[in-house]
């Protein structure tokens, strides 16, 4: 009978060892393009119905633009900082996407006796006249998007037969009080202790 040396054992376990390998290396194979084939109909389904919401705020009027020579007069409050999204007043989940209001940017705001300026870098700009504007609170969630409470500036505007509130977030946050307190002077807002529409949100 003949006797494997320790060296012959030793290769033939290593070649087993490589063996497994490839086999180990076809199944991860496998399960990275299950996995990419998954994330790839997720995101479809989610385009899908960002259009199919679009096509539901269809109705909704073009959004008024910054008017020749504004600022006019000497600006009230000035915030650079990101927006988040805009949503049906007083619903913080009806996220709205029509002419750009879904996109998330940084943003540059400008307060004056005319209305607010929204300049998007990168997306839609739009203005709210001073007619237009109905109040502002501090809140914590908007569309999806949860922050620490007083976290978001959130002014709510009338546009056509509809109010919506849109989120905004300075980059110093300590500033979001002075923009309530502003944007409701304007507004003709008498009481400045607006409450959260997202009162028992998970944080």
């Amino acid at each position: 009978m003949t006797t494997l040396h320790p060296p012959y054992q030793l290769y033939r376990l290593a070649a087993e060892q490589k063996s497994a390998e490839v086999t180990d290396w076809s199944a991860r194979i496998s399960w990275v393009v299950g996995l990419v084939v998954f994330v790839a109909f997720v995101y479809w389904l989610m385009r899908q119905g960002w259009k199919w919401r679009g096509r539901l705020q269809s109705g909704l009027p073009e959004l008024a633009t910054t008017p020749e020579g504004f600022p006019g007069g000497e600006s009230l409050l000035t915030l650079s900082g990101r927006y988040h999204a805009s949503t049906t007043a007083g619903q913080w989940l009806d996220r709205i996407v029509a002419h750009g209001l879904g996109t998330r940017s940084r943003v540059e705001l400008t307060l004056t006796q005319q209305g607010l300026d929204v300049v998007r870098p990168g997306a839609a700009d739009f203005f709210v006249p001073a007619g237009a504007l109905r109040e502002a609170r501090l809140d914590k969630a908007l569309a999806g998007k949860v922050l620490p409470e007083g976290g978001l500036l959130v002014i709510t505007w009338a546009h056509g037969d509809q109010l919506i509130d849109s989120g905004f977030r300075s980059d110093h946050a300590a500033e979001h009080q002075a923009w309530v307190d502003a944007v409701n002077r304007l507004a003709g807002t008498t009481d400045n202790n607006l409450t959260s529409t997202t009162e028992g949100t998970a944080r």
